[in-house]
């Protein structure tokens, strides 16, 4: 029988492990040199040892101002009878949703800044992102809601509490975070469809799609695309925002 050649190309390999490179220690080499992305690093405000203390404190005192502000508006709301109304209703989930978009930020970046390799893992960096578009495209529908609610209270006073019900209230919440909760599932899951094999630094101190899809080395046309309309559709929103604004002004 003829025996193969130790260096022959036509030698398989059957072994499931895949070495790690040195570049990216965290990242796999599958067959066919493709390298498969298993953390990213986030490059953060400044690399500087010296501002890292300082910019830690900065970012702790902004995110507890933020955090102390928005449980005092839930609390109020909640707990005051007086703050019953439709308008207090809204404000109390701007609240909730600036809350939680703070968070999923902040928590991470604060622990970066005592950490010498500012890393996240594959799945961490999805889950951040998706949590992030839920709460940001919340923000702007919430707005929009308020913007509404604002418009039919000066220009409609009589007819307020009838065309703002709670069941109104309670229907355009929902909406607002089925939505944004459905536009999260669609956007991160194709950013995170992509093949990423090349570089593993997010130009960003956390996960956003701009930065995301830099790295990655397949097509981005349908990321891209779903992300253009998303944005659009936000974009409308912010205008219908101004037209009640600009009306109730003019």
């Amino acid at each position: 029988m003829p025996v193969l050649d130790k260096n022959s190309p036509n030698d398989v390999t059957t072994s499931s492990f895949l070495p790690q490179t040195d570049e990216f220690p965290n990242s796999h080499v599958a067959p066919g040199n493709f390298t498969r992305v298993t953390e990213f690093i986030l490059t953060g405000v400044s690399d500087c040892p010296e501002l890292q203390i300082p910019l830690f404190f900065v970012f702790l005192v902004i995110y507890g101002l933020t955090v102390v502000g928005n449980l005092i508006i839930i609390t109020l709301t909640i707990v005051d009878s007086r703050l019953q109304t439709p308008m207090y209703y809204f404000l109390r989930h701007l609240a909730m949703i600036n809350f939680g978009n703070s968070t999923v930020i902040a928590s991470k970046r604060l622990i970066n800044f005592f950490v010498k390799k500012k890393t996240i893992f594959y799945y961490e960096c999805a889950t951040q992102l998706g949590v992030f578009l839920v709460f940001i495209v919340a923000e702007v529908f919430m707005l929009a809601v308020m913007a509404y609610d604002c418009y039919v209270a000066i220009c409609n006073p009589l007819l307020y509490m009838v065309v703002v019900s709670q069941r109104v209230c309670f229907l355009l919440v929902s909406l607002t975070y089925l939505y944004s909760f459905s536009t999260a599932v669609v956007a991160s899951s194709a950013v995170f469809s992509m093949s990423y094999c090349s570089s593993n630094v997010i130009n960003h101190f956390f996960c956003n799609i701009v930065g995301v899809i830099a790295l990655s080395c397949s097509d981005t046309y349908f990321p891209e695309t779903s992300d253009f309309i998303s944005a659009k559709f936000i974009l409308n929103f912010f205008l219908f925002q101004l037209m009640q604004f600009m009306q109730l002004f003019l």
